[in-house]
């Protein structure tokens, strides 16, 4: 049985399903089926449930008690094991809580490129053990370290085979040891004193590209748990390089081509099939490590940074740190990396059945709440930090098989885990009492369960009454045609046993029924696309309406309320309400409620005239206005601030603006109290424009008259001086121009006469 916590199924005997109605119409919404006549006692309505089976509380462990529990005796995750009880359509949601403890087991692998250029590198570690062991201290009293080295495959183009270079790879007068890929050097141990001798023994190798192979070295310290010493702690992978990678393709370059099978492969501490199986890829690697519960901090130089920060978002639970030239800083570089990693948990889960969904809600520290992806993980956890999950899970089918589900939710990077049993509720429970070879189902030939009939093999019929073997089916399908025609239970079920069993819809809302299949209840006529307009049902494609509405797809409101005008009358009294909207009777007026009049005059034009009379006895009606205007209360206010407001009133309420003859403006408000009594409040002063002023218009004339003329007199001097200066100038050229005859007139005799007195010596 499937349906959403509000459906059920009917145990009702066998007179509860109507003519071709099938046995699945005993499954409905609950309303549906008290509808239809079933009892809520014969209603059966299995609800989801949780049980916990597994509850083991939080460790309250502190580094300075005595007592030191193992790594199995701790735990951080609480339920462990819970069982749900899944109906379709149904959500359950349970509470988990994590809290890191204090004082948790450590087990730390160093990884370590060992090509030429980590020479000096080397010789910073040799210490690492008994160094790192002190300031591990600070953080837990059970602590291990391992080492492992890698350096590349062992074929061509990534290393040199010749004989000579295979001995030593390193040029000059270098003393190297022989390339190999991945060396197991040190299983987890916490003799700091035993990794530093170790670690002291060993030599540089040699290779010819950039990038190293270090994924194959991470490969087989995920997978080979026994050799390298892993318990179910806090496991953390430190690998230590200042070079690229090689991944899954990179092989074919050395001729390789088989894809790396993620199974250890180590003899005598050394990675053997290099040679013969690819890189792994980046998604392998993630599953393995994912699998382990292993937490991988890259130590890197600030070259590779960028790379490997790429790579650390592609893993979960990993941390990238800057390793300085020599690895001076390895130490504080997996403290920060460490308590980084650990201040954030992150809940994921294995793969969930079909038509199952999972969803998260995180309550961190300080209340902060997640949603969505961020529902899975808390940041910014301390030690001793509780926070918890709302898991809910959910259930849209019923698994093919019925059978129990299994799913896994862990913290990434930790070895715990939550089991979640899933059961599928299926089956009504009436189903497991069921009377065989009952009596009510043909004598015996069926089991009668859940107030209906399932036949044994070879009867059918809804009591089990015929036998396909003895019955002709040109017979009974004759019972199935309607009106003796051509089509079998209206093409819209089958013919059993002589009697029609209807279809079914995809949609569960939508059935066919009757004796023929000939009736539905979802070819009713519809508005607004919605079957019956939404305000009824459909019985045999004809609505039957809810209250207050009527039409054939029940779409007519019989709601005047929507028809009511601001004056509380319906259709302002200029029409009738059909269907909760108003017909407008006088072609006037229009609008939602026959209010608005285009061509009507306005409120205010139209008892302007009164108004003006009774309150300044002018107007048009000044003469007539005790007979004509007496049909308001006026009330006279001192001023604008004193009319009433719209918003104060409770009965409509207009104001008005008009100007009379004189061109003075006077201002009122109308309305209409009660629906009968019509109140007029008027400002009692007009406001008229000033006159102008006499002395400032002819002074400004005058003014404007004496600077015309003094500006025409300079304009006419101007032009005379320009005029004077153009003649001057013309004068002067036409002189210049004029040409003399300077020839003596041969008839002129000079005045004077000039005598030399011969005595004259010049003295």
């Amino acid at each position: 049985m499937g349906g959403a916590g509000n459906s059920g199924g009917c145990r009702q005997l066998r007179d509860f399903l109507k003519q071709g109605e099938s046995k699945s119409a005993r499954c409905d919404e609950l309303k549906s089926l008290i509808t239809k006549g079933c009892s809520k006692a014969k209603i059966e309505n299995p609800r989801g449930s949780i049980s916990i089976d597994k509850d083991k509380p939080v460790t309250n462990r502190k580094k300075d008690v005595a007592e030191k529990l193992k790594p199995d005796q701790i735990t951080q995750i609480q339920p462990q094991k819970l069982s749900l009880n899944l109906r379709s359509g149904e959500a359950q949601t349970f509470k988990l809580k994590f809290k890191r403890a204090e004082d948790y087991p450590i087990d730390l692998y160093y990884l370590m490129d060992l090509s030429f250029s980590m020479k000096d590198d080397l010789e910073n570690v040799k210490n690492l053990g008994t160094d790192l062991m002190r300031e591990m201290q600070e953080i837990t009293s059970d602590f291990k370290i391992g080492f492992g080295s890698f350096v590349e495959k062992t074929v061509m183009p990534y290393i040199s085979t010749t004989p000579a270079r295979l001995l030593n790879p390193c040029t000059s007068n270098e003393n190297c040891t022989s390339p190999f890929s991945y060396k197991n050097v040190l299983k987890l141990t916490e003799n700091g004193q035993q990794f530093n001798s170790l670690v002291s023994k060993q030599q540089i190798s040699g290779n010819l590209d950039s990038p190293e192979g270090g994924f194959d070295a991470i490969m087989q310290v995920a997978v080979c748990g026994d050799a390298i010493g892993w318990r179910n702690v806090t496991r953390l992978l430190v690998f230590s390089t200042d070079a690229g990678f090689h991944f899954a393709g990179d092989g074919k370059l050395g001729g390789i081509v088989l894809p790396n099978d993620g199974k250890c492969h180590l003899e005598n501490n050394m990675y053997t099939m290099s040679h013969y199986y690819d890189y792994p890829s980046i998604a392998h690697l993630v599953q393995k490590l994912s699998d382990n519960n292993i937490q991988t901090i890259f130590a890197v130089t600030e070259e590779f940074q960028p790379v490997y920060k790429e790579l650390k978002n592609l893993i979960p639970k990993s941390a990238v740190g800057t390793l300085s030239s020599n690895s001076s800083n390895v130490i504080k570089l997996i403290i920060d990396s460490y308590n980084s990693l650990s201040s954030e948990v992150i809940l994921e889960n294995n793969k969930v059945p079909e038509g199952v969904s999972i969803k998260y809600k995180s309550i961190c520290k300080n209340g902060v709440v997640g949603t969505g992806e961020n529902g899975r993980k808390c940041s910014n956890i301390s030690i001793g930090d509780e926070v918890s999950f709302d898991i809910t899970i959910e259930s849209q089918k019923c698994p093919s098989q019925g059978k129990s589900e299994t799913i896994r939710i862990k913290p990434l990077g930790f070895n715990e885990d939550v089991e979640i049993v899933l059961n599928f509720i299926c089956e009504c429970e009436c189903s497991k009492g069921g009377e065989p070879l009952s009596k009510i189902c043909h004598n015996g030939n069926g089991t009668f369960e859940c107030g209906a009939c399932r036949c044994n093999e070879g009867r059918i019929g809804r009591l089990c009454e015929c036998s396909t073997d003895e019955v002709r089916t040109d017979d009974l399908d004759g019972n199935c045609r309607k009106d003796n025609g051509t089509d079998i239970c209206s093409n819209n079920g089958d013919c059993v046993c002589g009697t029609c069993e209807c279809k079914k819809r995809e949609n569960p809302e939508e059935r066919y029924s009757g004796k023929f299949c000939d009736c539905d209840n979802f070819n009713c006529d519809r508005s607004n696309n919605k079957l019956c307009g939404g305000h009824g049902r459909c019985e045999c494609r004809v609505c039957i309406c809810d209250a207050n509405y009527t039409g054939s797809a029940c779409d007519c409101s019989l709601d005047t309320s929507t028809c009511l005008a601001a004056n509380k009358q319906i259709c302002n009294g200029r029409g009738t309400c059909e269907c909760g909207v108003c017909k407008c009777t006088n072609p006037k007026f229009q609008g939602p409620t026959c209010e608005i009049c285009p061509t009507c005059p306005g409120v205010c034009a139209e008892h302007k005239e009164c108004v003006q009379c009774r309150a300044f006895e002018t107007g048009e009606k000044k003469d007539t206005c005790q007979r004509d205007c007496s049909y308001f209360n006026l009330i006279r206010v001192k001023d604008r601030d004193k009319l009433p407001q719209p918003a104060d009133q409770s009965y409509p309420l207009s104001h008005c603006k008009e100007r009379d003859a004189n061109d003075c403006w006077f201002y009122y408000t109308y309305a209409v109290r009660n629906d009968t009594m019509r109140e007029v409040y008027v400002v009692e002063t007009l406001e008229c424009p000033a006159g102008p002023d006499i002395i400032p218009i002819v002074a400004g004339v005058v003014a404007g008259i004496v600077l015309i003329g003094l500006a025409l007199l300079l304009i006419w001097k101007l032009l005379m001086i320009i005029h004077d200066r153009r003649e001057f100038a013309k004068f002067e050229k036409e002189k210049m121009n004029a040409k003399w005859d300077t020839g003596e007139n041969p008839i002129y005799k000079s005045a004077v006469t000039t005598v030399v007195n011969p005595k004259y010596e010049g003295k």
